[in-house]
């Protein structure tokens, strides 16, 4: 078993910035991939940014530009700076993690519980 802890939402007004932080916690696991998705309400959730390696990294087309994800993983955890927020970036944002466990390939999916951002006009 997995955990994920989001932290750094709040709130913000147009054009400023965020780092929101997402820690996994447990044993046993190696985790192959971390993501950020993001869900306002009535909305459906939808992928923000996806990182495998500094080099392996994937954004929605609407934040390429702006946010930027990377991860430390000595520590196991994924970070993703948020610059020249906009209002339409406001949402529950949610850290995704794909992790094995020991010598095993399956990959199991866990997901936190979510960091509120706020960005005012």
């Amino acid at each position: 078993q997995v955990q994920l802890v989001e932290s750094g939402g709040g709130l913000v007004q147009a054009g400023g910035s965020l780092r929101l932080s997402c820690a996994a916690s447990g044993s046993g696991f190696s985790i192959n991939a971390m993501g950020w998705y993001r869900q306002a309400p009535g909305k459906q959730r939808e992928l923000v940014a996806t990182i495998i390696s500094s080099s392996n990294t994937n954004y929605a087309d609407s934040v390429k530009g702006r946010f930027t994800i990377s991860r430390d993983n000595a520590k196991n955890t994924v970070y993703l700076q948020m610059n020249s927020l906009k209002p339409e970036d406001t949402a529950v944002y949610y850290c995704n993690a794909h992790v094995s466990y020991g010598l095993g390939t399956r990959e199991y999916d866990y997901w936190g519980q979510g960091t509120q951002v706020t960005v005012s006009s």
